[in-house]
């Protein structure tokens, strides 16, 4: 699979995060909370603690996990943040800007590594180069990449004259969302966003959306939406209603197509991280970082069976293509 290197890390080269450099202290169990909207055994997440056995972080030896899915109680995630906190953790790791904003309210101390899609824009560090606080991490462009997602999915399905994407209320902002709609509207394509708050609202959105004459989806970054995503892949299947996901991974689990940063650098980026907090580092010596390896997946397994003919331009584009 080809890597694709799109964009730099702000302030130059990458903080080196030596996995193994520093000794685990001898007869001391370490204690990590996790908090996500997806549940432990996605891939993520099994080789994030694997990456972390590596580095001498050992579940079951030396090493303590506490997890918390909140992707089917989003009501529940100051509940969980707390509970975490509570358990008395060396570090937190917090998938989502709604994760580490629950995480941060829930305390001041603990140390926080978390991935979110803009961690200087929702306010969660003060910059990139100098996070302060407790929390540091990985921002992944997500604000960006809504764009060239956009676009991707536009040139993916020729002729398209409406399209629609499905957000949660806070992404993207009405700013960003009327430049989205601008930039369709000059390839001669309709946006509409359809906005929603409960996973409850996800089939009948996504009906709704069609009905309107959406004859494809862009599904917007956000935690909530992400944790229901194959909920997602299985309705818009019914509905032979081509979508574009902010993973590769989800094309590779019968989605169109999946456009974001590489799983593989995020898992490491992430390892690196949490190995460091967990032996120490202040969050504040630890720049966040940003993704340099970005992945674009299309499953024409998924495209045949929707009736989209994938123009080859596109195809020659991809990092991976499933047949």
């Amino acid at each position: 699979m080809r890597r694709r290197k799109l964009i730099r890390l702000v302030g130059g080269a990458m903080v080196a995060l030596p996995l193994a450099a520093v000794a685990q202290k001898a007869g001391r169990t370490y204690r990590l909370g996790c908090l996500s909207p997806h549940p432990r055994d996605i891939p993520f997440s099994v080789r994030l603690f694997d990456n972390l056995r590596r580095a001498g972080f050992i579940e079951g030896q030396n090493l303590t996990i506490d997890y918390r899915a909140f992707a089917a109680h989003m009501d529940l995630i100051s509940q969980y943040a707390a509970e975490l906190v509570t358990a008395q953790p060396d570090v937190i790791y917090a998938a989502s800007d709604a994760a580490i904003h629950a995480v941060q309210q829930a305390t001041k101390s603990v140390p926080i590594v978390g991935i979110a899609g803009d961690m200087v824009g929702e306010r969660l560090v003060e910059s990139f180069a100098r996070p302060n606080g407790n929390t540091t991490g990985i921002s992944i462009f997500s604000r960006e990449l809504d764009g060239k997602r956009q676009d991707i999915l536009i040139e993916a399905v020729p002729g398209i004259r409406r399209m629609a994407a499905l957000a949660d209320p806070s992404h993207p902002t009405e700013t960003n969302a009327r430049a989205l709609q601008e930039a369709a509207r000059a390839k001669n394509v309709e946006l509409s966003i359809y906005r929603i708050t409960r996973a409850e609202e996800i089939v009948a959105t996504i009906e709704k959306a069609q009905a309107s004459g959406a004859t494809v989806l862009n599904v917007f970054s956000s935690s909530m939406i992400d944790g229901n995503v194959p909920l997602i892949i299985e309705r818009v299947a019914a509905l032979r209603l081509p979508a574009m996901y902010q993973w590769a991974y989800w094309a590779e689990k019968g989605g169109f197509i999946g456009y974001g940063p590489s799983e593989d650098h995020l898992v490491d980026l992430t390892a690196r991280f949490a190995a460091s907090l967990l032996r120490g580092t202040m969050p504040a010596d630890l720049p966040v970082e940003q993704p340099t390896k970005f992945e674009l997946v299309i499953n024409l397994k998924t495209a045949k069976a929707m009736g989209v003919t994938v123009p080859a331009v596109i195809l020659a584009r991809a990092d991976k293509v499933i047949e």
